[in-house]
C-alpha cells in the first residue's frame, strides 16, 4: 500500500505505507490513515519527527541478513528511514511556513 500526503503549498509525496505510519507515529499522531494534521500543529509535529529520527539514526540497525542475501545485496545502497522522511520533512516545513494544513490517504 502507498500513502500520499499532501499540502497546499508543495507537490505531494507518496510513502510506502508501513514507512509512513512509522513516520506519523514518529510525529505522535496515531498512524490512522486517512489523517490529517491542522497548520497550527505542524511545527510540533515536525520537531518530534526531526528529533524521533535523530534518537533512531543514533542506534545502529542490528545485522539480521544470512550469508547468501549479503551476497546478494552487497552491492546495494542502504536507504535509512532518515533518508525516506526527507520529502516529508520537505513537506512539513513548507506547510508550516505558508500555514497550511496537511492530510494523508491511501494512495
Amino acid at each position: 500500500m502507498l500513502i500520499t500526503f499532501r499540502t497546499e503549498t508543495y507537490a505531494d509525496i507518496t510513502l510506502f505505507g508501513d514507512i509512513a505510519v512509522q513516520l506519523l507515529k514518529m510525529m505522535g499522531h496515531s498512524g490512522a490513515v486517512p489523517g490529517a494534521i491542522l497548520a497550527a500543529d505542524i511545527p510540533a509535529a515536525l520537531a518530534r519527527l526531526k528529533q524521533a529520527l535523530a534518537a533512531n539514526q543514533a542506534v545502529a540497525p542490528a545485522d539480521t541478513q544470512d550469508e547468501e542475501a549479503e551476497d546478494e545485496d552487497a552491492n546495494e545502497p542502504i536507504v535509512g528511514l532518515a533518508q525516506r522522511a526527507f520529502p516529508l520533512i520537505e513537506l512539513l516545513t513548507a506547510a508550516a511556513k505558508a500555514h497550511s494544513d496537511v492530510v494523508w490517504d491511501y494512495l
